[in-house]
C-alpha cells in the first residue's frame, strides 16, 4: 500500500457550517443552531509516473537539505534522505544542472551528503516560493533548463510553493515522492493534493504535462 493510500485511511476534512453567531448569556441565546458537521473524504491521489528527461534541459532544485531542519524531523533523516542522496548522484553524473534554495542563515549548513559542488546554483531567499524576489527563474534558463526537479522539506511549504512559481514561469516540474515529506501523513497527502490542483492542475497526474507539475519516484526517474 502506498503513502497516500495508507494517508488516506487516515485522512478527512470535517468542516462545520453555523447558520449564526453564537451570542454570550448576556446577548440572549443563539440566533439559530449550528447545522450538523459535514464530513468530506479526500479524493485519492494517483500512483507516481515514469518519467525520462533530457538532462540537458533538467534541472534539480534542493530544498532546505540542511542542519536545522533536516535533522529535526525523522521523516526527512530516515526516509527522505536515503531516497534522495543516490538519486542527487545519478543526476550529477548526468551533468543535471543542480541548484540550491535556502535561508541565508542556513546556507553554509547543508547536509553533507548533498552539499552544494562548484558551479552549483544558490539562491538565497525570503519565502517559500524560491522564485519569489530571487535570480533562480534567470539562472535556470540561462543554463537551458525546461524541466524542473524538486526536492527537500516540506512538500506542504517549500515544494508546493515552488513547484507552482516554476509552472507559473513555463517550467515543467517533477516531485519525485520519496524526496519529500511534511511532519505528518495528513500535511504531506494535503501537500501532494495541493500541488496537483495548483496552478496548471494536473490531478491525473499526466507524465510530463507542460507548465505542470508531475508526481513521481526516484526509482521511476531516468536520463538520456
Amino acid at each position: 500500500m502506498t503513502l497516500f493510500r495508507v494517508a488516506l485511511l487516515t485522512t478527512s476534512f470535517a468542516v462545520v457550517v453555523c447558520a449564526g453567531a453564537v451570542q454570550s448569556p448576556a446577548q440572549g441565546p443563539a440566533a439559530a443552531p449550528a447545522k450538523p458537521m459535514i464530513t468530506l473524504q479526500m479524493p485519492a491521489l494517483p500512483e507516481p509516473a515514469k518519467v525520462t528527461l533530457d538532462p540537458a534541459k533538467t534541472g534539480l532544485l534542493v530544498l532546505d537539505y540542511v542542519e536545522g531542519i533536516c535533522k529535526q524531523q525523522p521523516k526527512c533523516t530516515g526516509q527522505m534522505l536515503p531516497a534522495f542522496t543516490p538519486f542527487m548522484a545519478k543526476a550529477r553524473k548526468a551533468n543535471v544542472t543542480v541548484a540550491y534554495g535556502t535561508r541565508e542563515a542556513n546556507m553554509s549548513k547543508w547536509l553533507p551528503e548533498i552539499a552544494p559542488m562548484a558551479g552549483d546554483i544558490k539562491i538565497i531567499n525570503t519565502a517559500q516560493d524560491r522564485f519569489y524576489n530571487t535570480e533562480l527563474d534567470k539562472q535556470l534558463k540561462a543554463k537551458g533548463v525546461a524541466t524542473l526537479i524538486l526536492a527537500g522539506w516540506k512538500v506542504s511549504g517549500s515544494v508546493a510553493y515552488s513547484s507552482l512559481g516554476a509552472t507559473v514561469r513555463d517550467f515543467t516540474v517533477v516531485v519525485p515522492v520519496d524526496t519529500t515529506a511534511a511532519t505528518t501523513d495528513y500535511e504531506t497527502t494535503i501537500g501532494f493534493y495541493q500541488i496537483l490542483n495548483a496552478g496548471n492542475a494536473n490531478l491525473a497526474n499526466e507524465p510530463l504535462k507542460p507548465k505542470s507539475t508531475t508526481l513521481s519516484r526516484t526509482d521511476l526517474i531516468t536520463f538520456q
